[in-house]
Parts: structure tokens; sequence; C-alpha cells
């Protein structure tokens, strides 16, 4: 009770030198020139009726963060993009330099080591020298009152609390000079002189003393010179006046403001005159440092794009969305990526070699590392923004709905090795296989069962091969190899569709634009529309043994307070071992023996597949090295099937027909190149042969007839080239192949042969 009578004693005298100074400013005119003046009382109210009615004493001010920006860094710890709401980087008083802390505390409040809450005496002095000098020349509120206003205005989220932190009324001014009185036993002078520089606005964006040496100068605070000083001391008074960027006669105000300054410096004895006038020499010296956020202009655009959105996604930075978003934007956090700069300039480079910015298709990459997930570079041809003029695009190219990203582009052939390696995991070998013909088509509705037991099959519909690859009899090997539609039709109707779906999505496969996969007769043919990252993640899979981790991004996160977060990948044994190493064992021959022998290999382990859509909508190559996996897509973002990729000019050069070596598996193969240069190859694990090597009985290729039958088949081994029905084969072969459609009901037991 003591104590308070005593605050309450200090609190009414400080209330009666306002009232008796207030009426003596009315009288002479003052008033209405001061600057923050706590107005207290009206008409009839005395000293006590104040003290007891409005309760002045330290109330407790609740002070939010304030709004930092947070920074994305590379995997080599350099910073290649930032969000914020307020571009602002808070320092310690001490990373100040001593000239700034004189500069603000002379032209704001020249007796704030002197005073407490409220100044009186400066308040008044103010009022009489803005008074005289005909406008606003000092400030009347003391640093402690003008740190709280801030506070609260920053802690408003709307406009109408914005406007109600501003009104000029008696009951804010009251709170305010309450929260003052806290601030002022809370905190040294120090720290509330750190938390001002801190909170206050200095124009051109820049929030906070740190952003605005920055902004400004090209320099951190602690280096800022006198002149340099005396300039951002004068623009916190009103930044929207003296803002810089307004055009030449604000950068005058400017400049006018930060004579004031020195004026006051030197005439406090902070400096001398001499000082004050070779400072006033200087020019203005606004520099006009750009400090972009977002990521239109980031670097690498669609690698930021990925990493915003997945913090949005990820609850460890938030319960939701909304949270997440106000922290990246607010939130001051550091934020490690797994973005590795050499592999993204490979990529960057490989695109730009076959595909200009200006093409309509547009090519796109993602590279991620077996094993860990983790994403290393995502590139596109066309530059993100939204000047149609220019050729740019709007979303993420490279990634997923879920991270910014569009509907993307079937995925083509780079679907086939899912049946594959369904067909591997239940016991298939390498020599198995069966003839085909040029031409599929379902012998039945039921031929194909989606995951709810649905018939998907169409009799109705032939699926032709592609000029690339012929029917024949085709094995495991052949038929990835040479990426025979009708082979791999009639595979997956033997292994399941709901079992390659189901391989699928094991390893993370998912349609771009969020929808369901799905589940048809052509899925193994890939009609689902894809992103690189997603397949990326898939191949590396298979290249990790079958261990599948979902894209990762973030390694690592540090927040305002100097909290770090460590994120591991999220890694699951999605394939036998060994099935993935026979997968990875036919697919490497896909540089030498199949869709990219044109092409050629890396000059190290590797494996891929090429995809080229019907009607040549889309065009893909994916592929892996032990070490590092990449899938590169190409389309047209207007619409793939209005235009394919047919009779068209890519990177300068008239393509008939795009298939998937064309140009996306070139640019696969440059961009490994590079991205591996450098790093120590290795190799596959070899294939277990006592599992997988041979053929099954009743799967094996026929012996050929005495007098071989070559009717254009390419490698048709005997295989039956008469197209009935997708010439499957007539058990004339021994009944190895397995019984034509029509000797028996089709897709029963009797027409594999021995199952």
């Amino acid at each position: 009770m003591q104590a308070e009578g005593k605050a309450k004693g200090s609190v009414l005298r400080a209330i009666g030198g306002v009232l008796k100074l207030a009426v003596a400013a009315t009288v002479t005119g003052v008033l209405a020139a001061a600057v923050a003046v706590p107005v207290v009382g009206g008409a009839g109210m005395t000293v006590n009726a104040a003290t007891n009615e409005l309760r002045l004493l330290p109330e407790p001010l609740k002070e939010p963060p304030l709004a930092e920006k947070t920074t994305l860094l590379d995997a080599d710890g350099k910073q290649f993009a930032q969000f914020y709401f307020q571009n602002r980087e808070s320092v310690k008083i001490d990373e100040v330099s001593d000239i700034m802390k004189t500069a603000i505390v002379a032209i704001e409040d020249d007796r704030f080591y002197d005073h407490g809450a409220i100044d009186l005496e400066g308040t008044f002095r103010a009022a009489a020298r803005n008074v005289s000098g005909g406008g606003v020349v000092q400030g009347g509120s003391s640093i402690t009152q003008q740190y709280v206003k801030l506070v609260l205005v920053n802690a408003a989220e709307t406009k109408e609390k914005r406007d109600a932190a501003q009104a000029q009324t008696i009951s804010r001014k009251l709170n305010e000079l309450r929260y003052a009185l806290y601030a002022e036993e809370k905190y040294t002078k120090a720290e509330i002189l750190e938390k001002y520089l801190n909170i206050s606005y200095y124009g051109a964006g820049a929030y906070g003393i740190q952003a605005a040496a920055k902004r400004f100068f090209g320099k951190p605070a602690s280096k800022l010179n006198l002149w340099e000083s005396a300039t951002l001391a004068g623009s916190v008074q009103n930044p929207s006046v003296t803002d810089p960027d307004a055009g030449k006669a604000a950068r005058d105000r400017l400049l006018e403001r930060r004579n004031t300054v020195l004026n006051r410096m030197a005439e406090l004895g902070k400096i001398t005159k001499p000082e004050a006038e070779e400072a006033k020499k200087k020019k203005l010296g606004f520099k006009d440092v750009e400090a972009p956020g977002g990521c239109q202009e980031s670097k690498y655009p669609y690698f930021c794009l990925y990493v915003q959105h997945e913090i949005a996604l990820n609850e460890d930075f938030g319960k939701t969305p909304k949270e997440r978003e106000r922290l990246l934007q607010r939130g001051g956090l550091t934020i490690t990526t797994t973005l590795d700069t050499k592999a993204q300039k490979a990529a960057e480079k490989a695109i730009k070699k076959y595909v200009k910015r200006s093409d309509k298709p547009v090519a796109a990459q993602a590279m991620v590392v077996p094993g860990t997930g983790a994403v290393k570079a995502m590139a596109a041809s066309r530059k993100y923004g939204n000047s149609k003029k220019k050729n740019e695009i709007s979303y993420n190219l490279v990634g997923d709905r879920d991270h910014a990203g569009g509907a993307g582009f079937q995925a083509g052939s780079t679907f086939k090795p899912f049946t594959l390696l369904t067909a591997l995991s239940q016991g298939m070998k390498l020599g198995d296989g069966f003839s085909t013909g040029d031409v599929y088509t379902a012998p039945s509705y039921s031929a194909f069962r989606d995951c709810k037991g649905a018939s998907r099959g169409d009799p109705k519909h032939d699926v032709h091969n592609s000029s690339e690859s012929s029917g024949g009899f085709k094995t495991l090997t052949t038929g990835t190899l040479g990426s025979v539609n009708t082979f791999f039709l009639r595979l997956e109707q033997e292994v399941g569709l709901c079992e390659t779906v189901k391989t699928a999505k094991s390893l993370g496969i998912k349609r771009a634009d969020g929808g369901k996969l799905e589940e048809v007769e052509t899925f193994t043919l890939g009609t689902n529309e894809m992103d690189p990252v997603t397949v990326s993640a898939a191949y590396a899979a298979i290249a990790a043994r079958g261990t599948y981790c979902a894209p990762m991004v973030i390694t690592e996160s540090l927040d305002r307070d100097g909290k770090k977060t460590s994120y591991k990948p999220k890694c699951k044994q999605a394939l036998d071992e060994e099935v993935a190493d026979a997968a990875a064992h036919i697919m490497s021959g896909v540089f030498t023996k199949g869709t990219m022998t044109e092409v050629g290999g890396i000059g190290r382990p590797a494996a891929g597949k090429t995809g080229t859509t019907d009607a040549y909508t889309a065009a893909w190559f994916a592929g892996f090295t032990p070490e590092l996996a990449s899938a590169v897509s190409l389309g047209d973002p207007r619409g793939a099937f209005k235009y394919d990729l047919t009779g068209v000019t890519i990177g300068g050069r008239y393509y008939s027909y795009v298939y998937g070596a064309s140009i996306s598996g070139r640019i696969w193969k440059d961009a490994m190149l590079g991205a591996l240069k450098g790093v120590e190859a290795s190799s596959f694990t070899p294939v277990n042969m006592e599992r997988f090597g041979g053929c099954s009985a009743g799967r094996c290729a026929p012996k050929p007839p005495p007098k071989p039958d070559r009717d254009g088949g390419g490698d048709d081994r005997g295989g039956d080239r008469d197209g009935d029905r997708g010439g499957w084969g007539d058990d004339d072969d021994g009944g190895q192949v397995g019984q034509d459609v029509n000797d028996g009901a089709a897709g029963g037991p009797d027409d594999w042969g021995n199952w």
C-alpha cells in the first residue's frame, strides 16, 4: 500500500503539472502545435478525480513478437529467398553504432536518460519550438511513449484496431501513459531504446534500424556514420512524407529533415558545428538496396515455392494453416534447405540448352537423393511470374498442387516400371514373357479390376504400340527396354491392375492435381498426370533398393530465439530389396539396348525409363544412379491434348514427333553429368540371378521353328504378328506362351499357360 501510495503521489504530481501546463498552453496557442501531449481531464475534472477514476498506475503491456523476415538458405548456408510481412531484422543495442543512438535520442527525446515515462519539460519545450519554427521540429512524446504506441499499432491486425490504437482520444493517451510507466519499471533505458529502434518504421519498406541501414545505405546498423544516422533518425517522425521511394520531393524533405537532426545534435553539443556543417554537405546517399521478398524475387523460385508450401502443410510450423502462414511471414525463422546449387545450376543449364524460355512447351526437372528423399534441384524452362508478354508462368511447374503446382502432365511410360516391379514381386523372372501384337484389346471388362473390385477393362478400345516399339515375344527385360505398350498391358492384366496401383502408391505416386489416381486399364501407360518431384522420388526408391523416402526440402529451422529444430528423412521399406535390384538391372539396359540408345549413358551405372504418352501429349525421362534420381517432363501448359508435341519447334529445332528421349532424355543426361561431376561413382547391387535369372515354365520364349518367320516384327523370336485380338500367340507354340483368346474364356487360367 505504501508503494502504491508513492506511485500514486508521483502520478498526481505529473498530472498536476500536465493540467497546469495544458491550461497555459491553451491560452498561448502552444497546445495546438504540441506533439502527442497527453491531455488529462475535462471541464470540472479535478486532479483527485482523475487519479481515482482513471487509476493512472503502471499497466502491464502485452508485447507480441515483432514481425521478422524468414530466410531460406541452401544446403551450403547461403540465402536464396526470404519472406516477410515487414522487412525487419531485429538487432541488439550494441549492434547499432553509437552515433545512431546519439542521433535518435537528440531529435526524439534529448532528456531520455533523465526522465521517466513522460518528460513534461521536454514536451512543452518541443511544443514551444514547434510553434516558433512554424511546424513540427521536435517530438513531444518520450521515446518510451512512442514505443508503447508502436507496440499497440503493431499488435492490431485489422484496420479498425489500428485506427483505435492511433485515435486522438483521452482514453488512448491515458492508456499509453499507464503502459509507459510499466515499461520504465520493467526495462532499462538501453533496452527501451533497443526496442524502439527495432520497432520503428523508417520508410522505403524498412522496419527496424538494421533493415533500414541496409535498405538506405547498404550496410549494417553498426557501420552507420554521422550523416547516415541523422538521415534515419530524421525519417522516423513521418516516414510516409520522407520516404525516398516516393520521388524527388520526398527525398528533398528527407534531406531537410536530416539537416534538422544535425543542427539539433550540434545544439546539444553531441557534435561540433563544423561537423554538422560538413555532414550537411553530403548528398542524401540513398542506395535503394532491394530487399526482395517472396518466391518471385528468388533466384530459385520453384524450389522456393515448394519450401513455402511445405511449411504451410507441416504442423511442426503451427497447428493451423493460418498459424503457419503467419509464422512464415512474421516468425523470423532461418530455414536450411536441401537445395544443392551445383545440381540446380546443372539442371538449369541443361534445360536452357534444349528448351527456350520463349517456347510454349515447357521442360521441368527435379533431382532427389535416394535413401533420404532430399530434393537437390527444381528447375524449369519458363520464368516464374505473372507476365504473359514475357511468357512467364505463375505456378510451380516442378511440384504438385499441394506445393503451388498445376495439373502436371501424363507420365506416359515412366509408369511401366511399377508394373515391372509388381511382376518381379510376384515371382516372375527376367526371362519370363509372352507374345504380343502391335494392338492390344482387353479380352473382357473384368480383365482389369481396380482396388474396389470394379471392372475397368475396355474391350471397345484398342491400344497400339508407338512407332518406337513393336510386338512379338517379349520378356520382362526386352519388353521394358523396348517400352512395348501391348506387352505391358498384357503384363498388367496378368499381375493385376490393383496390385500395380498399390506398388505405385507405395512409392509415393499420387496425382499432381491432388485428385485420386485413375485406376484404369491404361494405368501402366501413365495416363495419370504427374509432377517431376513425385516421379523422381519414386524412382529414387528403386535406386535405394526399395526404400521410399518422402520428398524432403527442409533440414533445419532456427527460430528468432535461437531454438534449433532438425528434420530427418521420412522413409519406409516399400519394396523387397532384391526386387528393386532386379528392376534396376533391367532398366539399366535402357541406355544401351533400349529407347535411350541414341542418347547414350552418363559414363557410370545408371538406369531409367523414357515416357512418351499416347498421341505425343507429353514426353518424360526418369532415371537414377545409386547417388541421385531425376525426372524431366515436357509438355504444353496451355493444354497437352490441344497442343501436343507433334510438328513443333522447341529450342530452335523442329520435331515431327517428340519422344521421351528426344529432349527430356537429353536434358536428363546433361543435368546428371553436371550434378554428379566430382562425385565418386558406385554400382547397383547385382541382381540375384538364382531368384530372377532364366524364365519360368510356361513363360519362356518358344524355340524358333525350322524356318523362322521374319515378318518385320523385329525381335519377335517366333512370336505371332497376325494381329488377331492383340496377337498373343497360338497354342501351336507348345503351350509355353499361352492360348489364343479364342481358345477359352478370356482372362481364365488357361489363357496364361502354366501359371
